[in-house]
C-alpha cells in the first residue's frame, strides 16, 4: 500500500484535495485559482519530495491570540505557508483512519458534526430522568504527553511506517520560534496546525471506547466531554473513571468548566443548552458574546473620540464586524454563529438577549452612556446602517431550510 507520504508528490492527490476543498466551501474562487495554479505549477514537489526522502518541515512559531469571545489568551502554532498547506494536505488524507475511532468522537470526523452530538445525545435521554458529568481538558492540544502519544500512534499507523516516523520526528522535535527566539519546549500536538486534531483523537481513542463499550450515554468533541447516567452514584463511578483515565495521560481538568447537572436541570455542551425537546445557545455563550460586544463597543467610543469621527461611521464599523461574525467570514475555516448555532437550536431566546444587547451596545456609541437618551437612536436606523438581526435571520434561515 503506497504511503500518505509518498501521495503528497503526486499531482492528483493535490488536484482531489482542492476539488473537496472548493465543494466544502472551504476556498473562495480567489483561493481556488492560487491554489488550482500552486497544483498546475507541482510547486508542492519540492517540500513533497523533502518528506519523502525522510526529512521534516521547518521549526515552528509560537502565537498567544485572544480566545473568541473572552479576555483570555490560548496558544497556537504555525509553519510556513507551505508547510501548513502539506499539513492540511496530510490531515485530509488521514480521514482514512477515520472508521477506527469510537462513535461517540465527533471531532475531526468525516460526515460527522459537532451538531450530531447534541442531537444523538438528546434522542438516546428523551423521556429519562438522567445526571450529567461535563468537562473541559485544560489546554489539551498543547499539554498532550507525546511519549505516550507515540505508541498509539505507532499501533494505529502501523500499516504506513514512513508516515508514522514523519510524525515521531515531527512531534519530538521540541524547537519552536517564540518571539523571535528558537527556544526548547514541550508543545504537544501543536494547536493550530491541521493535524493537531487527528493526533487529539488518537490520544483519547482508549477512553472513548471504553464508555462506548459500556453503553453510557457518551461524547466527545475534541477537549470537551459530556456523560450521562441514571442515578448520582453512576454518575460519580462514570466521574472518577474519566478521573483515572486523565491522570494516566498526564491531562488535567480545567475547574471552571466542570459541572454536574441534576435531572431537572438543562445541560450545556458545545455551547448550546438542552432541557427536553428544547435546544437554546448557552449561558457560556452568551456571556463570551456580550463581552465581545462589550469590548468592541468601548474600544470603538475611545477611537471615535480620539479621532473625531461620527458616531454613525462607528456604528457603520460596529455593525459590519458583528455582521461578519454572525453571518459571513472571510476565514472559509471560520464557524460563524449562523453556521453553528442555527442548525441546532428550535428556541430564539437567547438570540433575543444578544440582538437586544448589541442593539444596547450599538446607541451607546451614539452617545457615550447608557441611559434612556440612546433610544434616540431608533431601530429603523440602525437597520439602515446594516443591522442584521439574529432572530430575523434565524426564522430566514428556519423559513428556507423548510422550502
Amino acid at each position: 500500500m503506497e504511503s500518505i507520504i509518498t501521495q503528497l508528490t503526486r499531482q492528483e492527490t493535490w488536484e482531489a484535495f482542492i476539488a473537496y476543498r472548493l465543494m466544502k466551501g472551504r476556498f473562495n474562487w480567489h483561493e481556488f485559482d492560487e491554489a488550482d495554479a500552486f497544483v498546475e505549477r507541482e510547486e508542492f514537489l519540492p517540500l513533497a519530495t523533502k518528506l519523502a526522502n525522510g526529512e521534516g518541515l521547518g521549526i515552528p512559531t509560537k502565537k498567544i491570540i485572544n480566545k473568541m469571545g473572552t479576555g483570555k489568551k490560548r496558544v497556537v502554532y504555525s509553519f510556513a505557508p507551505d508547510e501548513m498547506m502539506m499539513l492540511k494536505l496530510i490531515a485530509f488524507l488521514l480521514y482514512k483512519y477515520d472508521d477506527q475511532f469510537a462513535p461517540n468522537c465527533y471531532a475531526f470526523r468525516r460526515g460527522l458534526k459537532a451538531h450530531d452530538a447534541v442531537h444523538t445525545i438528546n434522542k438516546a435521554i428523551q423521556g429519562q430522568k438522567m445526571w450529567c458529568y461535563k468537562l473541559d481538558i485544560h489546554d489539551y492540544f498543547n499539554s498532550i504527553d507525546i511519549n505516550i502519544l507515540l505508541p498509539m500512534l505507532a499501533n494505529l499507523l502501523a500499516d504506513d511506517p514512513p508516515l508514522y516516523r514523519f510524525f515521531e520526528s515531527f512531534l519530538t522535535d521540541r524547537h519552536i520560534i517564540s518571539d523571535g527566539n528558537v527556544i526548547d519546549e514541550n508543545h504537544g500536538v501543536m494547536a493550530g496546525t491541521p493535524t493537531a486534531p487527528f493526533l487529539a483523537d488518537v490520544f483519547l481513542k482508549d477512553v472513548d471506547f471504553h464508555f462506548h463499550n459500556k453503553s453510557v450515554i457518551y461524547a466527545r468533541y475534541s477537549d470537551d466531554i459530556i456523560m450521562f447516567a441514571p442515578d448520582h452514584d453512576t454518575l460519580e463511578n462514570y466521574k472518577n473513571e474519566m478521573a483515572h483515565f486523565l491522570e494516566q495521560h498526564h491531562l488535567v481538568v480545567n475547574p471552571d468548566k466542570e459541572k454536574i447537572y441534576s435531572p431537572d436541570e438543562a445541560y450545556e455542551f458545545l455551547g448550546f443548552k438542552c432541557r427536553g425537546h428544547e435546544i437554546d445557545i448557552s449561558e457560556a455563550t452568551k456571556k463570551k458574546m456580550k463581552g465581545k460586544i462589550s469590548r468592541q463597543a468601548r474600544s470603538l467610543l475611545r477611537w471615535s473620540h480620539k479621532n473625531h469621527i461620527e458616531p454613525e461611521k462607528a456604528m457603520k464599523v460596529m455593525i459590519s464586524y458583528f455582521n461578519r461574525k454572525f453571518y459571513d467570514s472571510d476565514d472559509p475555516e471560520t464557524l460563524t454563529w449562523s453556521r453553528w448555532f442555527f442548525p441546532v437550536i428550535n428556541q430564539c431566546d437567547g438570540l433575543k438577549e444578544i440582538d437586544h444587547y448589541l442593539q444596547q451596545s450599538l446607541r451607546y456609541l451614539s452617545t457615550g452612556k447608557h441611559n434612556k437618551s440612546n433610544y434616540k437612536t431608533r431601530y429603523d436606523q440602525l437597520k439602515a446602517l446594516g443591522y442584521r438581526s439574529l432572530v430575523n435571520e434565524f426564522f430566514k434561515y428556519k423559513s428556507a431550510t423548510l422550502q
